[in-house]
């Protein structure tokens, strides 16, 4: 996918831009995500902020953006927040509160994986307000589950559902979850059983991944069945996905799901 600098975007867009901004004297990219086509953290006279944006022919990534502006009143506290949306001269663009942090480590004895759990503690709270209209999580199974296998995963929790280390920035005292181009509605402890497969993914063992997810009241309350229902449908799309083969290593982990609940 090709990316965009700050001075490659059209003048219409950036004028645009600084007209609430300020003047930008510098625009250091940021390589990372792949929901956007530009991304880069401006110096402006207001002070710094992060931008990001895709082309308005971008049919889908324009999509995530309208999400991200849909649900930034349910996450504040959770990710930067958002100060301003921008279409102009060909682009969609975003503009957040800027957080001088990393990426987390998801490793073992890392520091990050308790701030990540405060993070994911304080989304629990959020609730998908039904006027936003965002999707069910049961929804995105359809292919692989049943109607009544689905009825499983309703909820009214906000998910995010991509709690990948790219998006969990941690800063000195603290993380936040950024990117909600992909929420969902559904069981809370969804996130958390995400989560806790990328600790797998980063070598975290089994059992303490299991041990680490026991500290969310959601996931102690979760219905077995339902857990259940989200491994296999998870499994067998990745199947459809990437084939039998290839999604054997990852299918593996959300197995392990099963044995903590």
């Amino acid at each position: 996918m090709e990316r965009y600098d700050w001075v490659e975007l059209p003048a219409a867009a950036r004028t645009a831009v600084e007209a609430r901004t300020g003047p930008v004297a510098s625009a250091v990219p940021v390589p990372d995500g792949i929901t956007c086509r530009m991304a880069a953290v401006l110096s402006a006279s207001s002070g710094r902020l992060f931008v990001k944006g895709v082309p308005m022919s971008d049919a889908a990534g324009c999509a995530g953006q309208a999400w991200e502006v849909a649900v930034s009143a349910c996450v504040r506290g959770v990710s930067p927040a958002l100060r301003w949306r921008v279409t102009s001269g060909g682009w969609d663009l975003l503009g957040f509160e800027y957080v001088d942090c990393r990426h987390a480590d998801l490793s073992p004895g890392s520091a990050d994986v308790s701030k990540v759990a405060e993070v994911l503690l304080a989304r629990e709270a959020a609730q998908a307000s039904l006027e936003l209209g965002v999707p069910l999580l049961a929804d995105r199974f359809a292919a692989v589950l049943t109607p009544q296998e689905r009825e499983l995963l309703h909820g009214d929790a906000l998910l995010h559902t991509d709690t990948n280390p790219h998006n969990l920035l941690v800063t000195g005292d603290r993380a936040f979850l950024v990117d909600w181009a992909m929420p969902a509605r559904g069981p809370a402890w969804v996130d958390v059983a995400y989560t806790t497969v990328r600790l797998m993914e980063a070598d975290t063992p089994p059992d303490e991944a299991l041990k680490w997810a026991s500290q969310f009241p959601s996931w102690r309350a979760a219905d077995p069945r339902a857990v259940e229902v989200f491994v296999a449908g998870t499994c067998r799309a990745w199947d459809e996905r990437v084939g039998t083969r290839a999604a054997r290593p990852s299918n593996a982990r959300f197995a392990v799901l099963l044995d903590g609940c």
